[in-house]
């Protein structure tokens, strides 16, 4: 044997090769682009390229009253939409001053908790698909259908719902949304337990999660990264606890959290978040309050229908909000909520006209892409789609 030929398997080991993952492949739930160089069966360097669905939303909001751009929201992040109504109307309601009725405020908090399942529930069945699950998958999606159900029995829409509004919600909650709900929740405990019967102690599943996309938890707080992932590697932050809102502070539930760090500890905050949203969906229906579900606020609710066919001044309202909108005071204001991903916070600016000034979002999906690089970096190229999808990132939420 000449010196050539055994040279050739460390040559072979010292060469790298780069390679695209994406902007279409299936296991990155979007057009994500990840540049990787790869060294036999290890990453050595990834690089996410995002830009690929930018939409402009936020520049598109400058062009819309203050009402409309509510429409964008829905569509920063399709399993969210929810989360962002009511983060964008919190801040716009900060700068009006206004004060929401208690009934609108608990109505707010059962719709989030429910589109937080919703989300939750995506990721699980998608990251099971991925990693070889295929069951999972189509159990997720079975509860899913029930939740968008009550999402259009509530406004017609099954995902882009724009329910939640500036001054409250956008219609009356319809007749029988209570015991929909209530079917749904009794019968949600138990298939979580189904979920953690064919996952959590699943041989398979264990070895393709245990100890596969770790990241300390100092890094992570560097990187600005937030919710399940950051809760998964021991740090107790969330929003719904720390900085309270739309009566929060009002509903009994922890926050998990785990120490491993890993794509299974993420998958098991996932797995009692889901439980924790509904018991506060539970606690939700059993305490609802009574009253109007709109703020008393004519300039910038529109008006109840039937008023408007009594009473001149309610016509004239609806008119002027429907064609000018209506202004907000001139200032600015941050306002942060829990979205299933994470930290979801808006920047509004007024410049005290009927259209935004600036309207800036501060996505989860955005800060917690930027970990992946360090967490598939000198570990196996097999472990990527694993370690990517416990990110669960929504690729509107990062371009925008």
């Amino acid at each position: 044997m000449n010196d050539a030929a055994v040279d050739a398997p460390a040559a072979a080991a010292g060469r790298r090769l780069t390679l695209n993952l994406g902007p279409q492949h299936p296991s990155t739930h979007g057009v994500l682009r990840l540049v990787v160089e790869i060294e036999g069966e290890f990453i050595r360097k990834a690089e996410p390229d995002i830009g690929f669905l930018h939409t402009g939303i936020e520049k598109q909001c400058e062009a819309l009253t203050w009402q409309q751009a509510v429409t964008l929201t829905d569509r920063v992040d399709y399993l969210a939409n929810l989360s962002n109504n009511l983060c964008y109307a919190l801040a716009v309601e900060k700068l009006l001053g206004l004060e929401i009725p208690p009934k609108a405020q608990w109505m707010r908090v059962l719709l989030a908790e429910l589109t937080r399942i919703n989300s939750h529930l995506v990721w699980l069945g998608t990251q099971a698909l991925d990693i070889g699950a295929m069951s999972v998958f189509l159990y997720c999606f079975r509860e899913r259908e029930d939740i968008l159900r009550i999402f259009e029995m509530f406004s017609g829409q099954r995902m882009m719902t724009s329910y939640i509004r500036i001054g409250g919600l956008a219609l009356e909650p319809p007749r029988g949304w209570d015991r929909a709900v209530a079917k749904f929740i009794r019968g949600f405990p138990a298939k979580v337990q189904e979920y953690e019967d064919l996952l959590t102690r699943n041989p398979i599943w264990l070895r393709r999660t245990q100890g596969i996309g770790c990241l300390p938890l100092a890094d992570l707080i560097d990187l600005g990264v937030t919710g399940p992932v950051l809760r998964a590697s021991g740090l107790a932050w969330d929003i719904r606890k720390t900085e309270p809102y739309s009566s929060y502070e009002k509903f009994d539930f922890i926050v998990p959290t785990r120490t491993e760090g890993d794509v299974y500890a993420r998958y098991l905050v996932r797995l009692e978040e889901m439980r924790q949203s509904a018991r506060i969906v539970e606690q939700a229906l059993a305490g609802m309050p009574e009253g109007p579900y709109q703020a008393d606020a004519p300039k910038v609710v529109l008006p109840d229908r039937e008023k408007m066919k009594t009473q001149m001044e309610a016509l004239i309202y609806h008119f002027k909000i429907v064609t000018e909108g209506f202004q907000v005071p001139a200032g600015e204001v941050y306002q942060a909520v829990e979205s299933p991903r994470g930290e979801l916070g808006y920047y509004v600016v007024s410049d005290g006209t009927s259209k935004p000034y600036r309207v800036f979002m501060r996505t989860p999906s955005f800060a917690n892409l930027q970990a992946l690089p360090m967490m598939i970096e000198n570990r196996l190229l097999a472990d990527t789609i694993a370690a990517m999808g416990s990110l669960d990132f929504v690729l509107g939420d990062v371009d925008r």
